[in-house]
């Protein structure tokens, strides 16, 4: 008898994409990059020769000081104020719902263009502070463990979509300089992680503008070295990662089978382990000092035997690399459960003693369903829940 259970996408569904941004009216600065933003003012009106002098402005008065009001960049003519307000606009996404969690982490669901949701994550920890952000409304790749993964694909993140996730959880914080006060150096959020919602390189062009915008330290300000990027293995895109963002590189592995891998992330029938791995020794930015982070969920009686652990250890072997164990977050509904605390452990030890940095990342925010692979927007959650309702009642 054979299998009949569908198989799972394992390329960007396009056809999930229709829907179109609002055309017309004011353009948002948010997002550009200096070359678009340049471009943008000299299409307003704005002299070329002082063109370049105009980006630097209104960038620091963007980025560096969150101002959203084109009358409050005193050191622009009232004049040209008054162009740019004609012209532009600075523009978020909408906070829809903030949540906080008993350990401190914050969960927001944001509305973008069009109505869609997604939910970004903000996780407080001693010396640093973590955004986790979204590249994609709903997920194309159906990771089985993962809850983002049970909704459809429906667009990607704009690049203005992607830094405003930032600059709305910098509001939240509170941690815009204040002109005129002494410089405080402390940095609520450190670092971000392009883990939320969507796999970020099928959405490449629209997440490197972005955090060409992010790491521009002439406003948000954070180093390449501050942002982690993870895929599930779009084998194609993982060079250009390093060629032309530069940040350090996370990857969804969670299983040393093309059996198991295959079920656990079906992206892996497209592009297998051999052929994952194969990129990943060749990716340019390889050192002992920015190494690969291999996340690795834990489910039980699936990928954590001392056997899967040696298989680890033998198939990263020349790979700088660190494991990242993760506990599974159950959601209701999951189909797997989450290993024991021991049987996580007796892992880590195995990969320990093998030479590779194998930290248990402490489940945060699942009080609010905050934790990794448990993000889904609200609405979705609501559409579901009401279709089951209905199918109950039929």
């Amino acid at each position: 008898m054979t299998d009949q259970t569908p198989s799972a996408p394992i390329t960007q569904d396009v056809m999930t994409l229709p829907r179109k941004l609002p055309q017309g009216g004011l353009t948002n600065i948010v997002g550009l990059t200096r070359a678009q933003l340049l471009d943008a003012l000299v299409a307003a009106g704005t002299p070329e020769r002082q063109a370049k002098m105009r980006v630097g402005q209104v960038w620091q008065w963007v980025y560096h000081w969150g101002v959203r009001d084109f009358a409050q960049m005193t050191n622009l003519a009232k004049d040209y104020r008054a162009l740019l307000a004609a012209n532009f606009e600075i523009s978020l996404p909408e906070m829809v719902t903030r949540q906080v969690s008993s350990d401190g982490t914050r969960k927001y669901l944001v509305r973008i263009a069009g109505g869609h949701e997604v939910e970004v994550v903000y996780i407080p920890e001693e010396g640093r502070g973590t955004l986790c952000v979204s590249s994609q409304v709903g997920c194309t790749l159906t990771c089985s463990f993962c809850h983002t993964g049970t909704q459809k694909l429906v667009r990607n993140l704009t690049p203005g979509e992607i830094v405003g996730q930032l600059m709305l959880a910098r509001d939240d914080l509170g941690e815009w300089p204040v002109q005129g006060a002494p410089k405080d150096e402390t940095r609520l959020i450190s670092n971000i992680v392009l883990m939320g919602m969507g796999e970020p390189l099928y959405n490449f062009e629209n997440v490197r503008d972005a955090m060409k915008v992010v790491m521009d330290n002439e406003g948000l300000s954070l180093s390449r070295r501050r942002i982690t990027l993870s895929t599930s293995g779009v084998v194609p895109e993982i060079a250009r990662t390093a060629q032309e963002i530069g940040c350090l590189l996370a990857v969804s592995f969670h299983a040393t089978t093309d059996e198991v891998r295959d079920r656990l992330v079906p992206i892996n029938k497209r592009w297998n382990i051999e052929t994952l791995l194969a990129a990943l020794r060749d990716y340019p930015r390889l050192t002992n000092s920015e190494r690969i982070t291999f996340e690795y969920v834990m489910l039980a009686g699936v990928n954590d035997s001392d056997e899967d652990a040696h298989r680890l250890v033998k198939l990263i072997e020349g790979i700088p690399a660190k494991i990242n164990l993760i506990p599974f977050n159950e959601w209701p509904g999951a189909p797997y459960k989450r290993s024991s605390n021991n049987r996580i452990h007796a892992f880590a030890n195995i990969i320990h003693n093998a030479g590779y940095a194998s930290p248990i990342r402490t489940p945060r925010g699942e009080d609010i369903m905050a934790a990794c692979g448990q993000l889904k927007s609200a609405t979705e959650r609501g559409r579901k829940s009401r279709a089951q309702i209905a199918a109950e009642t039929a």
